[in-house]
């Protein structure tokens, strides 16, 4: 694969994270300021909105390819992104809790902190390696 190919794709990808983070962390602040509920309950309903719209913008795009064939159809894919998912909103709880507790952060910094270590060091590379994985055109079926 060139390298052309795995940067466009990690944009992709990225833009995709981008648009289901806006979702989910204005799902959050909605939650917090406005029905005031604590951030980590607003983390967790802006995660799930936010990981419904990056499930389908990088099945339909981020990770599509016409050439490729995913090796799961989209139930198996769904399956796979929800401990992918749950986890994913497990750490930015966690993580967001720790750094407004341990360093006095204010909740909307710290979620955005966490969110970007979250998102490339395991939402790319789970989705990317597991969840829309690829089938190698050498184990294609015809």
């Amino acid at each position: 694969m060139n390298a052309a190919r795995v940067i466009a794709g990690f944009a992709k990808a990225q833009v995709s994270a981008f648009l289901g983070g806006i979702v989910d962390y204005s799902v959050m602040i909605l939650f917090v300021q406005l029905f005031h509920i604590h951030y980590a309950i607003g983390i967790i309903a802006g995660g799930i909105v936010g990981a419904a719209v990056n499930f389908a913008i990088n099945r339909y795009w981020s990770f599509y390819s016409p050439k490729g064939r995913y090796s799961d159809p989209v139930t198996v894919q769904g399956m796979k992104f929800i401990p992918v998912c749950m986890a994913s909103i497990a750490m930015k709880a966690t993580g967001t809790y720790w750094l407004v507790q341990a360093v006095s952060l204010d909740y909307r910094i710290s979620r955005l902190a966490v969110d970007a270590i979250i998102s490339l060091a395991f939402n790319y590379q789970m989705q990317k390696r597991w969840v829309f994985k690829k089938v190698r055109s050498f184990e294609k079926k015809h």
